[in-house]
């Protein structure tokens, strides 16, 4: 597990949102799908900022689903950028819930995904950038 689930949140905050009952699976638990999405979202909120252009979701790799979130969750879902090619990026999200009466939020998922700057067209384009491309 990552050393991060034991120490907190860290990189950029991109959303924050609470689990409400109509994001449930048929167990009562909040559907993965709901999640996913939500990380998507705040990647995407992540990767506009960094290519300062329109972006998409073109792959989705090691999600991996830690704790279940429940009704009540607050989720913060956090970035940082991993690597940044020459028209994509990819950055690792974590997803954190706090629930209600806990003083500490605990890591629920994480993934890396990774975005396609496109043009008005809808074409893959170069990625604007002034500093260098990080790699890891």
């Amino acid at each position: 597990m990552n050393e991060q689930a034991n120490t907190g949140p860290s990189g950029d905050l991109c959303i924050r949102t609470l689990a409400m009952p109509a994001d449930t699976n048929a167990n009562g638990d909040i559907f993965g799908g709901w999640l996913l999405s939500q990380m998507d979202v705040g990647g995407g909120v992540f990767a506009l900022k960094v290519a300062r252009s329109r972006t998409v979701t073109v792959a989705i790799e090691a999600m991996n689903f830690r704790k279940a979130v429940y009704v009540g969750d607050l989720v913060s879902v956090y970035a940082n950028l991993v690597r940044v090619g020459r028209t994509s990026l990819t950055v690792h999200l974590e997803a954190w819930a706090l629930r209600r009466g806990e003083e500490h939020p605990f890591l629920v998922t994480d993934g890396h995904f990774t975005y396609v700057s496109i043009d008005e067209h809808g074409r893959p384009q170069a990625i604007q950038r002034n500093d260098p491309p990080i790699t890891t």
